[in-house]
């Protein structure tokens, strides 16, 4: 957890921005999720006590997608900061295993979408859609 100016905590959240050539691999949040229910998001989830964000993303991807990914070396490809959360994202683009839906009790769904599908989904950030064009475009 962080701290904001106001003192509130805010939780610290880590997410993949998972590429496979022209397509980002997106969670279909369960409509019975307390936050951000019947969205698509990137998977990912809290940083907890002690752990170091990277690692924590590697250990939420397994959880989530089945998949080993190396533990980030970089800084994160975008930062949210909301009066909640403070999200850090990376652009992920090698994995071991195949991504299968591997946290039913979160994601309903998980799904591969090209760019020009990314503007009919409810996404769960409406700064989203702009930073995955961006990251798709880039080759």
């Amino acid at each position: 957890m962080s701290t904001s100016a106001q003192g509130a905590t805010r939780a610290r959240i880590v997410a993949a921005f998972l590429r496979d050539g022209n397509r980002v691999l997106l969670c279909h949040r369960s409509p019975q999720r307390r936050w951000y229910p019947d969205v698509w998001d990137l998977p990912g989830g809290h940083v907890e006590p002690g752990e170091l964000p990277g690692a924590a993303l590697a250990r939420e991807l397994h959880e989530e997608l089945g998949i080993e990914v190396a533990v980030p070396a970089g800084p994160p490809m975008q930062q949210i900061h909301t009066d909640a959360f403070d999200m850090q994202i990376w652009l992920i683009e090698s994995w071991t295993g195949a991504p299968v839906n591997a946290a039913l009790d979160e994601h309903d769904a998980i799904a591969w979408f090209q760019e020009n599908e990314l503007g009919e989904l409810r996404l769960a950030h409406d700064s989203y859609l702009v930073m995955f064009t961006e990251a798709l475009a880039v080759r």
